[in-house]
């Protein structure tokens, strides 16, 4: 599987963003273990989710020549979209381990960038956040295609309405 662990619907507010010389967290546990020890996800490579409310506002990723997860998401506290998220979601490419650290990273070669940069730009192209000023990336070799209506189904209602109204108007 791509994806090796995630989580829905986060809070900002149940972080601790870190001050000096300690570091934030980025805390979670499995949710069919609810007495497991906590694992940090701070350091997770993925895409991301904000959200205003249940609204997606913003996709991105962590990883791939970009800061990890938790550096995405502070960041995102003090840019131009710090008031306008309060939940976030997020697809990790790193599983947990028994002892709660996450798995090696890979190399961020080209493959890891592809598939975050395709992965990104399904859910940009999907979901249309507002906030998400480039489109995705597909890359150079994916071709967009919009859909024809098949000639087969005769005219749309649209179509025959607007053929009576030029009708009466001429």
């Amino acid at each position: 599987a791509i994806i090796q662990s995630y989580g829905l619907f986060w809070t900002p507010e149940h972080i601790h963003w870190g001050r000096g010389q300690q570091g934030g967290k980025l805390l979670g546990i499995p949710a069919k273990a609810r007495k497991a020890v906590p694992v940090d996800f701070r350091d997770q490579v993925g895409i991301y989710v904000l959200y205003s409310d249940e609204k997606i506002v913003y996709v991105g990723q962590a990883g791939a020549k970009n800061a990890k997860l938790f550096s995405r998401l502070k960041r995102h506290r003090k840019d131009v979209l710090q008031n306008r998220w309060n939940r976030f979601s997020w697809f990790g490419l790193r599983r947990a381990l028994n002892n709660r650290t996450l798995s090696t990273e890979k190399d961020a070669h080209e493959s890891i960038a592809s598939a975050l940069n395709h992965i990104e730009a399904v859910l940009i192209a999907s979901a249309e956040p507002n906030l998400n000023r480039q489109g995705g990336r597909f890359g150079k070799d994916s071709i967009r295609y919009l859909q024809v209506r098949d000639e087969r189904l005769g005219p749309t209602e649209t179509d025959m309405i607007r053929e009576i109204w030029e009708k009466d108007n001429q």
